[in-house]
């Protein structure tokens, strides 16, 4: 008897195994709120968010030297840098964020 037990013990363990991986492949993704434009929308929310990353690198009183700032959009990713009054020689603040996920790509400052 044991040795026809076996086989479906087997066989259900086998069956169990299977269901389970299908039900982890198959399974819903939370819930997560994605803006159809992606989550750095247009050159406004891009800024904002080089501001919030730049200050606590650079200081509120560097960057807000660097007024305006200039955000350009190529490729699905948001170019956003400081700029300075004409004539000054000197670096500004950039970064580079994806549009669709929000995520940061690069961050730096000139010299």
């Amino acid at each position: 008897m044991p040795i026809e037990m076996k086989p479906n013990i087997l066989s259900t363990s086998l069956v169990v195994l299977m269901l389970s991986v299908y039900s982890i492949g198959n399974a819903t993704e939370p819930d997560n709120a994605r803006p159809p434009e992606g989550y750095v929308p247009n050159s406004e929310v891009a800024i904002r968010i080089a501001l919030a990353v730049w200050e606590p690198i650079y200081g509120h009183e560097q960057i807000a030297s660097e007024s305006p700032y200039i955000a350009k959009l190529k490729y699905g990713i948001w170019h956003v840098s400081g700029s300075l009054p004409e004539g000054w020689v000197g670096g500004v603040a950039e970064i580079e964020i994806d549009k669709e996920t929000g995520k940061i790509i690069r961050v730096s400052h000139g010299e």
